[in-house]
């Protein structure tokens, strides 16, 4: 079928890859930066100069279709006229009243969770309208109508028709798309801005956008976590833990999750699958915190903990210093708990701080498991993922095999797949039901032996009592 090409938007840069429809390979690849640089408002029309940089040197030459995925860029209000009524604000971390002020607006959290399958956070669309609402109101009052930035994106390539798309997989990042319906919920959207605004039609996995003047495909686009999905090849089965400063587990699933405590944030997934997300504050930043107290890097931090012995010498680190979202503790701190004489070692502190991590994390993939969703396969995102530490024992903690993909731009590449995709359904190719057959994400797979999972079991033992007790039926009724 040719050459198609994903389009990755991010609050830093503008990313493409340019691979071959039938057997993903990439065979070009761009970037550019955005002018504003991360964390600034941006004007959506940077996007398209970034885009161009991006494209400069023939990049998208003999490209058939196109894909486009988007971080929290922020949302892009337009007026009566189609233009944007401001620049776009991503996440600042100033838009914590606001959420807190549309969660008791729709009667608190299971109220939200049963209507949309998530509780308004900060960066999310639907609370960026109220902070919107809130602050600018003159702005807000001309708004007609609210798009993602891989929206917009793709209604400029197609040359400003007169519908709006998106996918589901985007849509249910809003805020005010229910993923159990599969439909707008469009009271909400109101809720939080004042007043009824346009929103795009939800487009099916594999139907196109449209085409640009010029003829080439343009598929529906999808949200960052969504396209990096596809780009990994995730089925039934396989969930991504990534290590940012703050966690996450997520998983493939058949239904959407209705979550009363609001732990369990239900999106859809580019394929028609769902995939619900569990985060939680604190990850990364535990082991920079402790190697910061030991005067070590990162790696240094990994070599001292493996010097230690699962169980840390029966040190346990609770790793909530930032507060918890999993379990709910946002006033909450850190517990060291079992320090004795022979414990209070630098090498055991470290191997607590590795084993505090991911405890938390794994905890976080029982709310899923809890739910039915099954787990037997965890890709291991995040630059910690590659510390010795983190591989030796993240296999017996999350009780599955741990596979550590190799560096790609896997959001970029699924909004490539999602372009073959759509140009396959549109030319009738055979396998057109389900997403191109690209190879697997290619990496190590590390498998937790017998050994392994019996001390991770015991580890997971010791670290639960410690959290149960200090914080007792905190965990109570998580996941529904």
């Amino acid at each position: 079928m040719g050459l198609v090409a994903g389009l990755a938007c991010s609050p830093e840069d503008t990313r493409i890859v340019v691979c071959d429809a039938d057997t993903g390979e990439v065979v070009r690849h761009g970037q550019a930066p955005h002018p504003a640089g991360e964390g600034a408002p941006e004007a959506p029309e940077s996007w398209l100069h970034s885009l161009g940089e991006a494209a400069g040197g023939g990049v998208l030459e003999d490209v058939t279709a196109i894909g486009v995925a988007a971080g929290a860029t922020g949302v892009v209000t337009l007026s009566a006229e189609g233009t944007p009524v401001r620049p776009a604000q991503p996440d600042d971390g100033r838009a914590q009243p606001a959420a807190l002020a549309l969660v008791d607006a729709l009667g608190g959290r299971a109220a939200w969770a049963e209507a949309v399958g998530c509780v308004p956070q900060p960066g999310q669309p639907v609370t960026q309208l109220r902070r919107l609402a809130r602050e600018e109101p003159e702005d807000a009052r001309r708004a007609t109508a609210v798009l993602q930035a891989q929206d917009w994106l793709v209604w400029q390539l197609l040359g400003r028709p007169q519908r709006w798309t998106t996918d589901r997989g985007g849509a249910s990042a809003t805020g005010y798309w229910s993923a159990g319906s599969e439909a707008w919920r469009y009271e909400l959207a109101e809720l939080a801005i004042g007043h009824p605004v346009a929103l795009p039609d939800v487009l099916g996995p594999a139907e196109a956008a449209g085409r640009t003047p010029e003829g080439l495909l343009i598929s529906a686009g999808t949200g960052e976590l969504m396209a990096a999905a596809l780009g990994l090849g995730l089925g039934p089965g396989d969930a991504v833990v990534s290590l940012g400063a703050s966690g996450s587990v997520c998983a493939v699933h058949e239904e959407a999750l209705t979550d009363p405590s609001g732990t369990i944030t239900s999106y859809a997934d580019a394929t028609g699958r769902h995939l619900p997300i569990v985060r939680t504050l604190n990850a990364t930043r535990v082991l920079r915190g402790t190697a910061d107290l030991l005067g070590r890097d990162l790696a240094g931090l990994s070599e001292l903990a493996l010097a230690s012995t699962p169980g840390a010498h029966g040190l346990v680190f609770l790793p909530y210093l930032a507060g918890e979202r999993t379990p709910e503790l946002p006033h909450t701190a850190g517990t060291l708990a079992g320090l004795r004489r022979e414990s209070m070692h630098p090498e055991h502190l470290a191997r607590a701080a590795f084993e505090g991590m991911l405890c938390g994390l794994a905890d976080a993939a029982d709310v899923l498991r809890k739910r039915g969703v099954r787990i037997e396969r965890v890709f291991l995102l995040g630059a910690a993922a590659e510390l010795p530490a983190v591989q030796a024992l993240a296999p017996a903690l999350f009780e599955a095999p741990v596979v550590i993909p190799a560096p790609a731009d896997y959001t970029a590449l699924g909004a490539a797949r999602q372009a073959a995709w759509a140009l396959g359904a549109a030319e009738g190719a055979a396998w057109a039901g389900e997403p191109p057959a690209w190879p697997a994400a290619p990496g190590e797979t590390l498998e937790p032996g017998e050994d392994a999972a019996a001390r991770g079991t015991a580890v997971r033992a010791q670290y639960t009592a410690v959290r149960d007790q200090t914080h007792p039926g905190a965990f109570d009724g998580l996941g529904g």
